[in-house]
């Protein structure tokens, strides 16, 4: 994925696209660390935290990190993303990749991004969708290396959602100004806290 360009053009540009480029970010469900060290090859002055369930992934992505001599911009925090260890408002932005589907409860998740979001704060939810035209999905398992995750590949595009599916769960959260795009194999779900929170 990254040596044909794949991370960057299906996952970082999204990001980028959504304005997040600068301050302090939060990557939810980081996994192995790529998306966010290159987010952070990509941005300058910008400072990343990754939040991830597995102490596994944390300790490959700390390996990475040193690998692409990002060490110092970036800290890796194991913690449930239902209840997430930062403060109200701390974050100018927040990204997740490919980790929507894997959420048990996705909506704890969502209201969290919203509460640890600054006011003003980006967002952006990157994920597949299960609604994939069968010849996308054949080529997303036939890319997948190595060939013993194909699987798993299948099965996370089973898990996902279809962005009716998004939108109807999003109207139950208290994150606001959402917009769903989809391409062919995935959707992207971004947006900006307003400025003023709402107290209802």
């Amino acid at each position: 994925m990254l040596d044909g360009g794949w991370l960057q053009a299906q996952y970082l540009e999204p990001v980028i696209r959504a304005e997040i480029t600068s301050g302090l970010v939060l990557e939810v469900g980081s996994g192995p660390g790529y998306l966010g060290l290159e987010w952070l090859k990509s941005t300058r002055d910008t400072t990343l935290r990754c939040l991830d369930i597995d102490k596994h992934m944390i300790a490959i992505a700390r390996k990475h990190a040193n690998q692409y001599g990002l060490s110092s911009r970036v800290e890796y925090i194991m913690a449930d993303a239902s209840q997430m260890p930062f403060e109200d408002r701390l974050f100018d932005s927040v990204f997740s990749n490919c980790s929507l589907h894997e959420w048990a409860h996705p909506e704890p998740i969502l209201d969290e991004i919203n509460r640890v979001l600054k006011p003003g704060g980006r967002y952006c939810i990157v994920d597949l969708r299960r609604d994939i035209k069968p010849r996308v999905k054949q080529f997303l398992w036939a890319i997948t290396r190595p060939e013993e995750m194909q699987p798993t590949c299948l099965a996370a595009i089973e898990a996902s959602y279809t962005a009716s599916e998004i939108g109807v769960m999003l109207g139950r959260t208290k994150l606001l100004n959402w917009h769903i795009d989809t391409n062919f194999w995935g959707l992207i779900i971004s947006g900006r806290k307003p400025m003023r929170e709402c107290n209802f």
